[in-house]
């Protein structure tokens, strides 16, 4: 069975571009009133300014009183998406144990304390969906740091998910997404590691955002579906 978004509203906590972008504009799309929000909202407002239904607030995942405040400014909502990250990459001797907390402070702390002063103002219908990563199944050197944030959201996903019921909680794990994230490579170094994972994967392409956008909707009006990872990775772990 599955509900629809027509007149619900969304919180999606995120940057302004990306996939928190897609899931804004997909929301906003299938009926929903969206609020967008992050830490630097005049971007969250620029980047969403003249769109209709979709309004923005300003939210620190590393602080509790910012979160708590933001509860108490949106009152009731139905459905609450965290796609915020802060990766902490390379390998052992290389890891930065401020880099660590602020990745799990990000995207494992904040979305739990999102969870604790956001349920109590949702209704029985609704839903939160928490983003892990294709890290937390394909283990591999260099990528410790972003591994064990991201398996942490998923073990998030499933406790929520009975505490919190007939509330469902549910993650995303996205595989390699066609976003900024791979810009540092260079245009050339994107291209051919685009390339190489594309002639490799099981489905011979790369991830869009409008992939990712279509699993957070599925989790959202999916009425049975909670405490589940979602793997849309284009079965990158096979390889």
């Amino acid at each position: 069975m599955t509900a629809s978004l027509k007149d619900r509203s969304v919180l999606v906590v995120g940057r302004g571009g990306g996939i928190a972008r897609a899931v804004v504009e997909a929301a906003r799309d299938a009926g929903a009133l969206v609020t967008a929000a992050g830490r630097d909202q005049e971007a969250l407002k620029a980047a969403y300014d003249g769109q209709p239904a979709i309004g923005t607030e300003q939210v620190d995942l590393t602080d509790e009183a910012s979160i708590a405040a933001l509860a108490e400014r949106l009152g009731t909502v139905d459905h609450v998406v965290s796609t915020a990250s802060a990766r902490a990459r390379g390998k052992l001797a290389d890891l930065d144990r401020d880099a660590l907390r602020l990745s799990f402070d990000t995207k494992v702390i904040g979305p739990l304390m999102l969870a604790k002063h956001l349920a109590p103002r949702m209704s029985p219908g609704g839903s939160i969906t928490l983003f892990s990563g294709v890290a937390a199944a394909k283990i591999a050197v260099g990528t410790l740091g972003v591994a064990i944030t991201n398996g942490s959201v998923e073990v998030l996903a499933r406790s929520l998910a009975l505490e919190l019921g007939p509330l469902r909680v549910n993650a995303v794990s996205p595989g390699v997404i066609d976003t900024g994230a791979w810009d540092a490579f260079g245009e050339q170094g994107k291209a051919d590691y685009f390339a190489d994972l594309t002639s490799r994967n099981p489905v011979r392409r790369i991830g869009t955002i409008d992939d990712i956008a279509a699993a957070v909707l599925f989790a959202m009006t999916s009425t049975f579906l909670t405490g589940t990872t979602l793997h849309v990775d284009g079965g990158e772990p096979l390889i």
